[in-house]
């Protein structure tokens, strides 16, 4: 037996984008008590083209839906048969995420525990290889009218709760479910309406406590999803439940993208530094490991000003203290065979004691050339080469999103700069003075985004204004 209420959902859309796409059918199927109490289903006008792909799998052609209400006028009925019930699709995060947002756009938001089926039967059926609905029908013999139409998918996921409910019995499947739906435990002094407003979009989000002193900060794909997270009633460790004791207000900001997030996420703890945010704190002064590659030259430990003004040449590996810095080097030593006299970690002459114990291979002893010395400490350096700007000057990432607009992020020097939507916004240049800083988690993120992503949309700085000039003609 199934007790409780349970609304078995499943929707066809234009596309897979919660923000951008549009529903083109919705089926629910009601259970209470183990019952069916109704199945409802509606072809609903996106408002926009289906695809010829989407029409291929679904069998839904614009024709179909032209005439049929759009999701607002049908968000009423909808929204009857959702709130206060537990919300059960095959991989919810879909469904869930697209009713959601029609629903907000109608003003409305429900309620309730969430279910998803995919991870149910990976929790039931760890040994089966595949969780998707075909799977499912296969192996369980379930009944499904028409495959990728909403009310056929919605009702062979319902069947199968069902027939998992009958066979472990009440108890095993109430906990099973209980442990999937963990529902968050807001803190009393967050109204529930502060959590129907967070969308399903990237960006960062900030706790502050009663003082109004930030707690925490991040970064997410999906806000709602995140922020929901660190209230779960189990929390997994002492530290997220000392954040969600300690919330009084909550803060978001959406963004483009995840870059925007990221870099939004690491300006902000760097600027707020918040209690629970420690990995991306701001530190005085990085060192780096300087070395021109000629024979006989001595690597040397350097910091502040002379890491961020050389632009990152022949500087090799990001350190926040000269310790740190002497250190790598020295295990770099250990597993090369390289001589700590000619690296500059130990003063002296002739053979070091390092050759005597064959733990060096004699440079410092004439057994081994200076250019064979260099050659290997170049070698040994390779992994942690710093990237040089490759640019002449500033330049400005574009990152895009259907939902929510254009972002600009200027970066000169792998310095992040700054994060403009408007053309008023980006000629304010003494604002670039204010901000820029070499960051070591920046350039990480930075490097990784633009060296290793070939999509990245990079441009000088004197096209972004009339990028956002034209963004915001339209």
């Amino acid at each position: 037996m199934l007790r409780g209420a349970y609304a078995f959902v499943d929707l066809e859309t234009t596309g897979c984008n919660p923000v951008r796409d549009r529903i083109t059918e919705v089926a629910i199927v009601s259970v209470r008590d183990g019952q069916i109490t109704e199945r409802w289903e509606h072809l609903v006008d996106p408002g926009v083209p289906i695809p010829e792909s989407i029409q291929a799998l679904t069998g839904i052609d614009n024709q179909m839906v032209q005439g049929q209400p759009r999701i607002e006028r049908l968000a009423e009925e909808i929204h009857q048969r959702l709130d206060g019930v537990t919300f059960v699709a095959h991989n919810a995060r879909f469904d869930h995420g697209f009713l959601r947002n029609a629903l907000k756009r109608a003003g409305l938001a429900f309620r309730g525990p969430v279910l998803c089926t995919v991870k149910l039967s990976r929790r039931l059926h760890p040994e089966e290889p595949r969780h998707n609905l075909d799977a499912l029908i296969a192996r369980h013999s379930l009944a499904c009218g028409a495959r990728h139409r909403a009310m056929g998918d919605a009702a062979a996921t319902c069947e199968f709760v069902l027939k998992m409910a009958d066979a472990l019995g009440e108890d095993a499947i109430s906990g099973h479910i209980a442990a999937l739906t963990r529902l968050s435990s807001l803190p009393t002094r967050i109204p529930a309406e502060v959590l129907d407003a967070i969308p399903d979009t990237p960006g960062v989000y900030l706790f502050f406590d009663e003082r109004d002193a930030p707690l925490y900060v991040g970064k997410s794909i999906n806000l709602r999803t995140r922020v929901l997270s660190h209230f779960s009633s189990d929390h997994s460790n002492p530290r997220e439940m000392q954040i969600a004791q300690q919330t009084a207000r909550i803060e978001w900001h959406e963004t483009a993208g995840e870059l925007g997030a990221l870099l939004r996420e690491s300006q902000l703890v760097k600027d707020l530094v918040p209690v629970y945010n420690r990995r991306l704190r701001r530190h005085a002064a990085l060192c780096s490991i300087r070395w021109s590659g000629e024979p006989g030259s001595v690597p040397e430990i350097v910091s502040g000003p002379e890491v961020v003004e050389s632009g990152l040449q022949h500087l090799h590996g990001l350190f926040r203290t000269a310790s740190a810095a002497r250190k790598a080097l020295l295990e770099m030593a250990d597993e090369h065979k390289l001589c700590p006299r000619l690296l500059g970690l130990e003063k002296g002459r002739g053979a070091c004691f390092r050759s005597q114990v064959g733990k060096c291979s004699g440079a410092c002893a004439g057994r081994e050339t200076p250019i064979k010395h260099a050659a290997r400490l170049a070698e040994a350096l390779t992994r942690l080469k710093l990237v040089s700007w490759p640019w002449e000057g500033p330049v400005a990432i574009r990152e895009a999103s259907p939902g929510y607009g254009e972002d600009v992020h200027v970066v000169d020097r792998w310095c992040y700069l700054g994060t403009f939507r408007s053309q008023d916004e980006l000629l304010q240049r003494d604002l670039f003075e204010r901000r820029a800083a070499f960051d070591m988690d920046t350039y990480k993120l930075l490097v990784a985004h633009l060296m290793r992503n070939r999509r990245a949309r990079v441009m000088p700085l004197a096209e972004a204004g009339n990028v956002l000039r034209a963004g915001a003609r339209h």
